[in-house]
């Protein structure tokens, strides 16, 4: 199975990056960090898509079979670096493909903002993005070993197998 998870945080150290990281090692897929991999703003102008990372990102997405979705919530949103990213993006590469969405934030109540957001703008590139989605919260990141905790790779698990569920599915 080709996945693709895209890291859409900016920061270098930080828990989106931490969770990405996790699953893209778990479940063998590709990772695009945005901390790392730099792309201009987007503008619409075409000279932007001969740009070997825009590319990359385009093809990466357009060869997977699902994507993972991950951001930081940054004031009731997705990470303008994944929105930015997912603008170089169309329904050429999303449309019908599986996408899991994940937030990665504060505590509390925070994330749910950015997975509606993210849910709303994969909907405008005719993206499938299933049903579960995921908070992760500072308890569920292990900061020392840069790593999820046990009860979050049980979570993580349960979004990742509806996903790949519905990725079989679809390429039957």
């Amino acid at each position: 199975m080709n996945i693709t998870v895209i890291s859409g945080t900016a920061r270098k150290q930080g828990r989106t990056r931490v969770a990405a990281s996790y699953i893209a090692n778990t479940y063998h897929a590709g990772l695009i960090d945005l901390s790392e991999f730099s792309l201009p703003i987007f503008n619409g102008e075409e000279e932007q898509f001969s740009l070997e990372n825009v590319q990359t990102l385009r093809t990466s997405v357009k060869e997977a079979d699902a994507v993972v979705l991950l951001s930081p919530e940054y004031h009731s949103g997705m990470s303008g670096a994944l929105k930015n990213a997912i603008d170089f993006l169309s329904s050429e590469q999303f449309a019908n493909k599986p996408v899991a969405l994940f937030a990665c934030a504060g505590g509390g109540k925070g994330g749910m903002n950015a997975l509606a957001n993210m849910r709303i703008v994969a909907r405008g590139v005719y993206a499938n993005v299933i049903a579960k989605q995921l908070v992760l919260d500072p308890i569920h990141i292990d900061d020392e070993n840069h790593t999820v905790t046990e009860g979050a790779k049980a979570k993580i698990k349960d979004v990742m197998e509806d996903l790949l569920t519905y990725a079989e599915y679809q390429k039957a």
